[in-house]
């Protein structure tokens, strides 16, 4: 492993980061394991960073696949119409929008979140007649160069060297502390004529910041900043790239606080199966696009088409969503207790769904606590702007054993870890 591992490192850019993390040479993946060349197995607390909702290889995505690849079905196909593609319109419309009430019509765009990021951007833009795009301290919303405008992670922006106009970050929920009402303050940059704050096309808004530190908005902050932006003509961008298609318990993020955003994005899990796969949903009243006005190569990828279809089954019951907030009960037990043992270290514990975050106050202790959980067999990532955030991703079909087993190790390590700490 070493030597292959070596040889990667002669080989690629010094860009890699995931490899240096999690030092394997992976072989295949089942469900919630994956395996390395050694036959190790590792329980997956990672899902590809949110793109494998579902699992490995999950069995109902992996057969439709095979059948449509065995019948010669079209792989690439830009945006023409093909049999997979009206497929998984026609699902998406009659099990994920209809039932929610929304009017949304589809955009499929380049294949990454980065690519739907700037695509919102340009809609909102386009239909506003404004240039001024706003988002939030602490948000992640890709690295071309429109969405990298709005990340705020300073590890992101510092290596561009570009100008980054027209872009603001306002403070999310709790970032001026508990008790700074933070839609009172943005009421005050909109409403004063003096805060030097223009009146912005469209707020564009993770309600659970993954990346930043899994950050959660509450329902009653997402109501008031959907009213805000209602009130002073601003379009509401929801980025659901990483907490939507069900982790956070419902299909979409923002279903529970009652809004309904103006354009929301899709990438990561929406094509079920890890391939790549992205989409914007915009009333219908934003689509002002020109025939060929916004294009890409690969916004028609029937493979993606053909799994996501097939995902969408999970959603034409209540089933998967039971589940979720079941294991998250057994997260939430289970992560509350390690923080009241560890009570010195001051951890703290936030998340909804199935993705959670453990914070720890020493980032050293954080990452040696990662390396640890590896070494013993589970895959968990660091997030936040300090890197000391445990993030927590299972797969949102994890059996209880399996979510038990990873907790498990993470005890474990969170325990080594911890207590030779000083």
């Amino acid at each position: 492993m070493t030597e292959t591992l070596d040889k990667i490192a002669r080989q690629e850019s010094e860009v890699r980061s995931y490899c240096r993390s999690f030092p394997a040479i992976f072989e295949k993946a089942k469900g919630s394991y994956l395996y390395d060349d050694s036959g190790k197995r590792y329980t997956d607390f990672f899902s590809g960073a949110g793109a494998i909702n579902y699992g490995h290889n999950n069995d109902r995505m992996r057969q439709a696949l095979l059948t449509y690849i065995e019948g010669y079905g079209i792989t690439h196909s830009l945006d023409m119409a093909t049999t997979a593609k009206r497929e998984f319109m026609d699902r998406f419309e009659s099990s994920i929008l209809a039932p929610r009430g929304l009017d949304f019509k589809m955009q499929f765009t380049g294949p990454g979140g980065t690519n739907a990021v700037e695509t919102a951007l340009k809609i909102a833009r386009l239909t506003t007649g404004r240039s001024h795009i706003a988002a939030f301290t602490n948000g992640y919303h890709g690295l071309t160069l429109g969405a990298l405008a709005l990340t705020s992670n300073a590890q992101y922006r510092n290596e561009a060297f570009v100008d980054r106009s027209n872009a603001s970050f306002l403070p999310f929920e709790g970032y001026l502390g508990r008790d700074m009402d933070t839609i009172a303050f943005i009421r005050k940059l909109l409403e004063d004529s003096g805060s030097g704050f223009d009146l912005p096309a469209a707020i564009l808004l993770e309600t659970i910041q993954a990346e930043g530190g899994v950050n959660v908005a509450g329902m009653d902050w997402l109501r008031g900043l959907a009213a805000l932006c209602r009130e002073f003509g601003i379009l509401l961008i929801i980025d659901d790239i990483q907490v939507g298609c069900g982790r956070t318990g419902t299909f979409f993020s923002f279903e529970q606080a009652g809004i309904h955003p103006d354009i929301a994005v899709l990438s990561k899990s929406i094509s079920g199966y890890g391939l790549p796969m992205s989409v914007v949903l915009m009333r219908p009243e934003l689509d002002r696009w020109k025939p060929g006005e916004e294009t890409a190569t690969f916004r028609g990828h029937n493979l993606s088409f053909v799994t996501a279809a097939a995902a969408l089954v999970y959603w034409e019951s209540d089933g998967l969503a039971r589940g979720i907030q079941a294991k998250s009960d057994t997260i939430t037990r289970r992560l509350e207790a390690l923080a009241e043992r560890h009570a010195p270290h001051e951890l703290k514990v936030r998340g909804k769904g199935l993705i959670y975050g453990l914070e720890i106050a020493d980032s050293d202790n954080a990452r040696a606590v990662s390396r640890e959980a590896f070494a013993k067999g589970l895959v968990i990532e660091l997030c936040g702007p300090m890197s000391n955030v445990l993030k927590l991703l299972p797969p949102l079909v994890i059996e209880d054993s399996e979510l038990e087993e990873g907790l498990d190790i993470l005890e474990q390590s969170l325990g080594s870890v911890l207590n030779r700490a000083p």
